[in-house]
């Protein structure tokens, strides 16, 4: 079973919002919504997404910038918006999905999640990552 296989399997068996598979082989859950693991997970430690594989529920431009900044070597999404794809081709970083969207919706489901609105336009990913992380 391949790394990206293990964390996707888990996603699912688990019901986690995201898993990550370390470089040092730990895989950890995390169960909250929207971008707010990823935070936390960088908050404690800059370094901890360096070659890390993982699987997450939802994957937008914030998250796939964040985490191509954060050194991720591959993602698996059940979703994934469009606005991901040329952050994740660009910076070669590995991924799958299961459903692509046009957009990643807002929590109402009314519209376009608002990070993803506010940032859709950006080249700069760089910017991105710290106007949300910093």
């Amino acid at each position: 079973m391949t790394n990206i296989e293990i964390v996707k399997e888990k996603l699912y068996s688990t019901n986690a919002s995201l898993v990550v598979l370390y470089s040092n082989g730990e895989i950890k859950e995390y169960y909250q919504n929207r971008i707010k693991d990823i935070k936390e997970i960088l908050h404690n430690d800059r370094q901890a997404l360096q070659g890390a594989v993982i699987a997450d529920k939802v994957i937008g431009k914030v998250a796939s910038s964040i985490l191509t900044i954060a050194g991720v070597e591959e993602i698996y999404a059940d979703v994934m918006s469009k606005y991901a794809i040329p952050v994740l081709d660009k910076n070669n970083i590995k991924y799958q999905y299961k459903n692509l969207v046009d957009f990643i919706q807002n929590n109402e489901k009314t519209g376009m999640c608002p990070m993803e609105n506010k940032y859709k336009e950006e080249k700069d990913i760089s910017k991105i990552y710290n106007q949300i992380i910093e």
